[in-house]
């Protein structure tokens, strides 16, 4: 199936100790797509400025991402600098300069407004409540939020989180959101919200999944070296996403396998800066992985 996802476009200057890249290609919905693409034909609906690289239109396409919905207009792209100290769960922001993203109004084209699967990455509650109302077809929705939009705008994101069938989430947002600070209670609250299925990101220590009540874990794949964490959430709802779009109507099952190969897709992304890895990596790879990760978690 198709998937069409929403989100930010950014060029990223990132500090770890592993060293420094300037201007790297970043933002939630290249990272959701990148992974994404890995199963499933992806749409990616966007803005950025007349100084985005070519180089990032070529890696799209290089995987047969659809940039129809991809705007470029004139002025600087959203830009993100960051810098992680040995603790890579914890970043300082430098500076965030929103650019042509300040005044991103997202507009499907045509032809994404009867796909049968729409992931609305974390904008303003409003804006994904627009875009949801731009698809001409029910499709299965998933949303990920973040603290800032709880903080101003939580009553929205309440309303936005009623209409879809997947939230993903990690668990600071998740316990601020429904005021509690157990995770596992804090999971059951929002699922009463209305979404039948919710992920919690948990960063090295994996993540779980409610789904019908049931629930589900996943340890993080353990990786020798942690060079950008940046996206690392994003790759991971990309590939448990675009692993859901294999199926027609996706089981129980299908569910817990899509936690393992979102698992998979982000310990690619993170052994490197920027999208390096995860753009170079084969098909061959991420089943070696998820091989190993299956064996892990089974008795």
């Amino acid at each position: 199936m198709s998937v069409v996802v929403v989100g930010s476009i950014a060029l990223d200057s990132v500090e770890t100790p592993w060293g420094k890249r300037e201007n790297a290609l970043g933002g939630s919905a290249t990272y959701f797509s990148l992974a994404c693409s890995r199963f499933s034909k992806t749409r990616i609906v966007g803005i950025a400025g007349t100084d985005f690289p070519e180089k990032g239109l070529d890696l799209f396409r290089r995987h047969n991402i659809d940039t129809e919905g991809l705007k470029i207009v004139e002025g600087k792209t959203f830009r993100w600098g960051g810098r992680y100290k040995s603790n890579l769960n914890k970043r300082d922001t430098i500076y965030t300069e929103l650019n042509v993203f300040e005044k991103f109004q997202p507009q499907l084209p045509r032809s994404y407004r009867q796909q049968p699967m729409l992931f609305l990455g974390n904008i303003h509650p409003e804006l994904q409540l627009d875009v949801l109302s731009q698809m001409e077809r029910k499709p299965l929705v998933g949303l990920d939020t973040m603290n800032l939009w709880i903080d101003i705008s939580r009553e929205k994101v309440i309303e936005a989180l009623q209409k879809v069938d997947i939230v993903i989430m990690n668990e600071d947002e998740i316990r601020q959101l429904t005021v509690t600070s157990n995770v596992y209670e804090a999971a059951r609250r929002l699922i009463k919200l209305g979404p039948s299925t919710l992920v919690v990101k948990r960063g090295e220590y994996g993540a779980f999944l409610c789904h019908h009540n049931e629930m589900f874990s996943v340890p993080a794949f353990p990786v020798s070296r942690v060079i950008d964490p940046t996206g690392a959430g994003d790759a991971f709802a990309g590939g448990f996403f675009g692993f859901l779009g294999k199926f027609s109507n996706p089981r129980a099952a299908d569910y817990r396998r899509a936690m393992v190969y979102g698992t998979i897709l982000a310990s690619f992304l993170v052994e490197s800066f920027s999208t390096d890895t995860i753009d170079s990596i084969i098909d061959e790879e991420i089943e070696n992985r998820a091989k190993e990760l299956i064996k892990i978690i089974t008795l």
